[in-house]
């Protein structure tokens, strides 16, 4: 099975919000999840996120894949270099 981090659409017509989840690759974007590690989102100033970094890295740890969008936000937020940098300790 593969596992994805990618972002779930919630919120209305022209003021979305989205959920950070890890999903099956097959499931549909606002489908079946398996776990929400976060939130984002891009309507307030400055966008904002909030994010599990203990969940995140363990889904990482686990073989998840992030999508596109979800590694940008991470690496904003470090946790990409966190795991890249405990990676290369072991």
């Amino acid at each position: 099975m593969a596992v994805k981090i990618r972002m779930k659409r919630m919120g209305s017509k022209r003021k979305p919000f989205y959920r950070l989840v890890v999903a099956d690759s097959r499931a549909p974007r606002d489908g079946r999840i398996i776990e929400a590690v976060g939130t984002y989102n891009p309507v307030s100033t400055p966008a904002e996120v909030k994010v599990d970094e203990e969940l995140v890295l363990k889904w990482l740890r686990e073989g998840a894949k992030p999508s596109d969008t979800v590694k940008n936000l991470l690496s904003k937020e470090g946790i990409i270099k966190k795991f890249h940098d405990e990676k290369r300790r072991k």
